[in-house]
């Protein structure tokens, strides 16, 4: 199954390679020219010689993990975050680190060795560290570097009614919707782009959209659900089972509601099920393909995860599937009606 052999490989940013290099072997054979950027996003080009505003879907690549900074003198590992992870969830996870996946654990001082004040306190990274097994500085170096990434290791399993669970969800489910949707064929010409860099500031999809130069973008993505125990109904960003959900604002994007309003028709008309971002933080590629150039109509459609940037995230099949045909249906119906999309009213 192509999602769970995206969510099992390790790729954080600025270390895409094993992300890229499947990707490109899967869509070999399906597109007319797949190249690598200097950043280093994979472009896929579908009929580029055709009739009609050029379109381009993006998905990045890139997961967040962590990075070793530090060997201490009795050989334990310490690191940074790269991208947003929540310290709170990382003490006594398992850990695979460099290319030759080495084991660890992310310990911390032990519970019983801690003053009562100190447990009242969510630990903070550098009160953290991977053990290896390792004795000394001496013998972690001889497995381990500075500057090695360590991943969660999280093996991709189904749960529940049709719901999968695997790391790396945000956005390797994107990558798999982008990937589905270049086996078909249209009519105008198409770019996939597989973004990367993107947990650390958009930078592939910035480079990208310059290259391409699309008349019309959409962003693919995995986006938070808050449909969970213990969060108010009105702070559910999205909800599992509900079908894509479209982003009207967020940190980096106002979108153009002539846009939303023609996606939320489509979709009703086709009988596919679609929700809203309710929520305005965070940000996806979208942020900086809309202001490229002299400025790009761009829709941002994401797949609803739970526990997302964890060691585990939640999807359910039918929205993946509801992902997909959305995103058909609009690649079909609004590029024919682009003229009308550019204004933001």
């Amino acid at each position: 199954m192509l999602l769970k052999t995206l969510s099992e490989l390790n790729g954080a940013s600025g270390a895409e390679k094993p992300i890229r290099d499947m990707l490109r072997q899967t869509l070999e054979p399906y597109v007319d020219r797949l190249f690598i950027d200097k950043m280093g996003n994979l472009i896929a080009e579908k009929n580029i010689q055709g009739v009609g505003p050029k379109v381009m879907l993006a998905a990045h690549m890139d997961e967040v993990a962590l990075m070793i900074t530090e060997i201490t003198s009795d050989g334990f590992l310490k690191f940074e975050a790269v991208g947003g992870v929540d310290a709170r969830i990382l003490l006594a996870k398992a850990v695979k680190i460099g290319e030759r996946k080495l084991n660890g654990v992310i310990g911390s001082k032990a519970i019983h060795l801690t003053k009562p004040a100190e447990r009242q306190k969510a630990l903070e990274i550098d009160q953290l560290y991977i053990d290896i097994g390792a004795k000394s500085k001496e013998e972690a170096l001889r497995h381990v570097q500075l500057g090695d990434y360590a991943y969660f290791d999280t093996e991709y399993e189904s749960f529940g009614r049709a719901h999968w669970k695997g790391k790396a969800m945000d956005d390797r489910v994107g990558c798999a919707v982008l990937t589905e949707i270049l086996k078909k064929n249209y009519r105008f010409p198409l770019v996939g782009v597989f973004t990367v860099q993107e947990e650390v500031g958009l930078r592939g999809a910035k480079v990208a959209a310059f290259h391409v130069k699309p008349d019309f973008a959409i962003v693919l993505e995995g986006t938070v659900s808050g449909d969970m125990l213990d969060v108010e109904d009105q702070d559910w960003v999205t909800e599992i089972g509900k079908g894509p959900a479209c982003s009207i604002m967020d940190n980096a994007t106002l979108y153009a509601p002539a846009l939303i309003r023609q996606l939320a028709a489509l979709a009703k008309a086709k009988g596919i099920p679609l929700q809203f971002r309710r929520g305005n933080k965070g940000g996806n590629d979208a942020g900086v393909i809309h202001v490229s150039q002299a400025g790009i109509p761009t829709l941002a459609i994401s797949v609803p995860c739970r526990y997302i940037h964890s060691f585990v995230s939640v999807v359910a099949d039918k929205d993946i599937g509801a992902t997909i045909d959305l995103i058909d249906v609009a690649l079909r119906e609004l590029p024919q009606s682009l003229p009308k999309t550019h204004s933001l009213s």
